[in-house]
């Protein structure tokens, strides 16, 4: 049976805390609804204490933020989009077209369509979230999506220039700076200066996901992420260092980051929960993730390895570090998890900036239903059939049946004119 040596709030007790924003949220976006650009300009002063003349950036503004920066932050950049590129053009590849003949004269078929615009938000208030434009767009992109637009709020009051040229480098056609509620209300709805999108992605603070939540439905969204989760599953194969900073570093998101524990090794445990201890004085985002690691750190010693599996998928974490003796034990039984990061060599970071799969990963235990943001999100898998004559009127014998004993007259009313229009070339 595992032992909780630390237990910390659970996500299901934090839900109150995220129904806490719904009203301010629904209000936020009634009133871009309603006043459109006045009502984004008064949010934007309101919250980033921003009010440019436009918030849309001229091409001479991005290319300035480009110039601005170091040759090896470019750079960087370039290869960290490449190898996103790299995979999200694999998961395409992987996405085919299909059309079979299923009876004598019955083709079925679908067709994988990109939607026709995105809007992609990457957050920048606390941190500058570099890595989130290249997830979002460049995925985007890939997936044959003809309008990009992108917004990200002012940093240090003034747009980020490095989250501009990754938003620029990476194919956005439209950049904003623009941030919160206000940025999501306007790619959603659509102002008289933003024209709307079909579709939302990208992560954000609780008030960007719940603006999200309530806007699914008038448009299409890729998940709904909350707050950074990690998991990290370990024995005695890796030290207490090793589990420790790779807590940390998902704690550091911000104070409601759950971060826990999972091991076989009582040992490994108390090591872990010394070197955070020792950790925390030193790590410069120490402030936050030690108040994470305080309120919803937790440390989990199970018997075996088959109970760790078990205690994993009811967790249902973002992000599950495998640092074991046998790690293909877990990437092959573990069925709730938004990625997994296999063996000591890898880690979340990687995943998070620059390895190539995507960081827009399902929280709040949506894992036990969806999986991360990927190319297919950006692609709707439409149907059709066509039928040849001979083959319609055999069809809609047995469709005019089965609308007879659902009472769908109309229904019936439909095949039964393709039979009586193409039985006798059947016949024939």
């Amino acid at each position: 049976m595992a032992i909780w040596l630390k237990k910390g709030i659970s996500a299901e007790d934090d839900a109150a805390q995220v129904a806490k924003v719904r009203k301010t949220v629904e209000d936020i976006l009634a009133d871009i609804e309603e006043r459109g650009d006045a009502a984004v300009r008064e949010l934007s002063q309101k919250f980033d204490n921003w009010n440019p003349a436009e918030f849309r950036l001229t091409r001479p503004q991005i290319d300035e933020c480009v110039k601005s920066l170091p040759k090896q932050v470019i750079e960087d950049i370039k290869f960290a989009q490449q190898q996103i590129r790299n995979f999200a053009q694999i998961q395409r590849d992987a996405l085919r077209d299909v059309e079979v003949e299923t009876l004598p004269g019955v083709v079925l078929g679908h067709k994988n369509i990109p939607v026709n615009s995105v809007g992609c938000y990457v957050p920048g208030g606390k941190y500058p979230m570099v890595a989130s434009a290249h997830m979002s767009i460049v995925t985007a992109k890939v997936a044959g999506v003809k309008r990009i637009i992108a917004c990200a709020p002012p940093y240090q009051g003034k747009p980020h220039p490095a989250i501009v040229a990754a938003m620029h480098l990476a194919g956005a056609n439209e950049i904003y700076a623009l941030g919160g509620v206000q940025a999501i209300g306007a790619m959603a709805l659509g102002t008289s200066s933003i024209k709307p999108t079909d579709m939302i992605a990208g992560p954000g603070n609780a008030f960007v996901a719940e603006a999200k939540r309530q806007l699914s439905g008038r448009v299409g969204i890729d998940l709904f992420a909350g707050p950074t989760e990690t998991l990290v599953i370990a024995d005695d194969a890796v030290d207490g260092e090793m589990c420790a900073t790779d807590l940390l570093g998902q704690a550091e998101h911000g104070p409601n980051s759950p971060a826990i524990l999972l091991t076989t090794s009582r040992a490994l445990a108390e090591d872990t929960m010394k070197e955070i201890d020792r950790q925390l004085p030193v790590l410069p985002t120490g402030e936050v993730a030690g108040q994470a690691w305080r309120d919803y750190g937790q440390v989990i010693v199970c018997k075996d390895n088959a109970e760790m599996v078990k205690v994993a998928d009811r967790i249902v974490s973002e992000h599950v570090q495998v640092m074991t003796r046998d790690n293909d034990y877990f990437l092959n039984r573990m069925t709730n998890f938004g990625a997994m990061f296999v063996g000591p060599e890898t880690n979340v970071s990687y995943g998070d900036k620059v390895i190539g799969t995507n960081h827009t990963l399902p929280t709040r235990k949506a894992a036990r239903y969806t999986g991360g943001l990927w190319v297919g999100k950006f692609i709707k898998t439409c149907t059709y059939q066509k039928v040849k004559p001979e083959a319609t009127a055999m069809i809609g014998e047995y469709c005019s049946r089965l609308c007879e004993v659902e009472g769908f007259a109309g229904h019936k009313e439909q095949a039964d004119l393709r039979v009586r229009r193409y039985a006798r070339r059947r016949a024939a």
